[in-house]
């Protein structure tokens, strides 16, 4: 690697996987922002403005306004990530700053993290783990659960992990619908215009959707009253896409069936009444998080980098 490279500076916000990191050391002057206290992040910022031409995120920390504004000489924002909401974008298209995702690495892992907490909420797998894991079986059997073969499945957001995960659903036999801005031409699946109309006809409804203004809180007290007491609601996609306290207020009161959730409204903040609720399958955020998944993501991010620096086209770009 020729000297020049290694004087480009790399911000990596978050630590993410230790072959990113060794293969961004490999190539660039790499900052872990991490390391740096909280209160001494914009002093550590304007330490390093004047290498960092760079800057890796991922969908729980992106490169927000402050981020941006701090580093005068930032040409590209590489996510590793399929999701784009922790990112400024407005700010980068103002800049002329390239950024970058990674939309096809991570498609079938979070779709198949979907079927897993349909299932594992359908079936109340954790629930019943514990059961045994009291020494509770000795005592009674375990209360009977709820099948997922042949279901109405609404799904909203029909991107490339929706419909993946319409497949899969298929699979079980399952009808499927779904939510979008505008319907699918190609697709064989029924639509619906409101969400709210979705969830009325679905036993299970699935949030699939990019966290925007206009999808924030898409999954409201309306749209959990229409999917009824024996629905259940997967959310792989955001937390901010459900309403978290009417979703939990629901499943206390028996409104709702059950929830399996990856991710959640204010993480890595889980609500005690959301924990102690039996009908909720709880994952920390890692649909994506597979050793094979992880590095596909870190060389889209590398390869990203060093078609930027090399004046190649982007293999994803979104700015």
């Amino acid at each position: 690697m020729e000297t020049a490279s290694n004087q480009i500076g790399v911000l990596l916000l978050r630590p993410l996987s230790p072959y990113l990191q060794q293969e961004l050391s490999k190539r660039y002057a790499l900052f872990r922002f991490w390391e740096s206290p909280p209160h001494l992040h914009r002093e550590f910022l304007g330490k390093h403005s004047s290498s960092i031409k760079a800057v890796v995120c991922n969908g729980v920390q992106g490169a927000d306004a402050e981020i941006i504004d701090a580093l005068p000489l930032l040409e590209i924002v590489a996510s590793h990530s399929s999701g784009l909401d922790k990112i400024d974008l407005d700010r980068c298209r103002k800049r002329g700053i390239r950024v970058t995702y990674t939309p096809d690495a991570l498609t079938d892992e979070v779709a198949d993290m979907a079927i897993l907490l349909i299932l594992a909420t359908s079936r109340r797998i954790s629930a019943a783990d514990e059961f045994i894991r009291r020494g509770q079986w000795k005592n009674a059997d375990f209360k009977l659960t709820a099948k997922f073969s042949g279901k109405s499945v609404g799904i909203i957001g029909l991107g490339r992990i929706g419909s993946a995960i319409a497949k899969r659903a298929e699979a079980f036999g399952c009808s499927i619908g779904y939510h979008s801005r505008s319907p699918k031409l190609n697709s064989r699946y029924k639509y619906y215009s409101s969400v709210t109309d979705l969830a009325s006809h679905s036993q299970i409804l699935v949030v699939s959707c990019a966290l925007t203004d206009e999808t924030h809180h898409i999954v409201n007290r309306g749209v959990i009253d229409a999917l009824g007491r024996d629905g259940i609601i997967v959310n792989i996609a955001r937390g901010s896409h459900i309403d978290q306290a009417e979703l939990i207020s629901a499943l206390a009161e028996g409104r709702l069936g059950g929830a399996g959730l990856d991710v959640l409204e204010h993480e890595p903040q889980v609500p005690d009444l959301l924990i102690g609720l039996d009908n909720v399958v709880l994952s920390p955020h890692v649909g994506a998080s597979t050793f094979e998944t992880r590095k596909r993501l870190a060389d889209l991010v590398i390869e990203n980098l060093e078609a930027h620096f090399s004046n190649k086209p982007l293999l994803n770009s979104v700015v």
